[in-house]
């Protein structure tokens, strides 16, 4: 399959996106894009190369990997990286995409849908890490907190332990959560010095908005997007996956299962395993509609 990538400028951004495959796609169905945040294209190499019969693109959100930004922000709005992702789809010129976003893209593609609903055909939403959804949404957010400011105090190892500790605890955050010591980064292979920096998107708070996006369930069920909502089988009952599950309640469906964990769609033999294949095979079902 022939790569090109291609550099697009937005408001206050030069995003750098990938087509795996002809536009037109060769077979007749619309492209099949794939939005991660704050992961990059890169992330989905994997699955992306399961789809080698449909043209796949991928992108990195803006000031991540290769896309720049120069509006002087450094917050990730889903609003604002809706722009992004609307602006690569009318540059394809190939009508609307089927879409599978997962964790903060997963964000991002919800507030697609509900900013522009004619973009997308079917959304496969794996994963949005949306705090305010959960039954427990209260307690959620102070474990939130917590793994943020054990990033501010000591550093990435403590904040990445305790991000760790916070997503894959089950069920909900409850007291005996709270009441656990803080996780040493040395159990998890994490380095144990602070190295000073506290501008990593996934500890600091430039995602806040991201976990704290309101949906707007009106708009998404009128929609004439298909969407569904998506968790792991090995983190249905964590956070991410508790939060699938609640927002498919809140649109008055389930959701359904995939194969293996959050990052699910990654190699067998990549640094967090996953089972590309099998995901792979999966999301072709549930895009056919099976």
């Amino acid at each position: 399959m022939t790569t090109t990538t291609h550099t697009l400028a937005t408001d206050g951004a030069e995003i750098t996106y990938d087509v795996h495959g002809s536009l037109p796609s060769a077979d007749g169905q619309p492209p099949l894009m794939m939005v991660g945040q704050p992961m990059d294209a890169s992330g989905f190499a994997a699955l992306a190369a399961e789809f080698s019969d449909r043209t796949v693109v991928t992108y990195d959100p803006r000031g991540m990997g290769r896309s720049t930004r120069s509006d002087g922000q450094v917050s990730n709005e889903p609003e604002v990286q809706t722009g992004d992702v609307h602006a690569v789809i009318e540059a394809l010129d190939a009508g609307p995409v089927d879409l599978f976003a997962s964790s903060g893209g997963a964000v991002t593609a919800l507030a697609l849908v509900t900013a522009y609903p004619l973009d997308v055909r079917t959304l496969v939403a794996h994963e949005p890490p949306l705090v305010g959804a959960l039954p427990d949404a209260e307690a959620a957010q102070r474990a939130t907190t917590g793994f943020q400011q054990a990033y501010q105090d000591n550093g990435w190892g403590a904040g990445m332990a305790a991000f760790i500790a916070m997503t894959s605890w089950p069920g909900e955050f409850t007291d005996a959560y709270f009441a656990q010591p803080s996780p040493d980064p040395a159990q998890f292979g994490l380095p144990t010095e602070d190295d000073g920096s506290r501008d990593d998107p996934l500890l600091s708070d430039r995602s806040v908005a991201v976990t704290a996006y309101q949906l707007d369930g009106a708009a998404l069920q009128g929609a004439p997007t298909r969407i569904v909502l998506a968790h792991g089988v090995e983190s249905a009952d964590v956070m991410t996956g508790r939060a699938a599950q609640a927002v498919a309640g809140l649109l008055g469906q389930e959701s359904v299962e995939f194969p293996s964990h959050h990052g699910g769609f990654g190699a067998p033999d990549g640094q967090w395993p996953g089972q590309a294949p099998e995901f792979a095979v999966r999301l072709r079902e549930v895009l056919s509609g099976a």
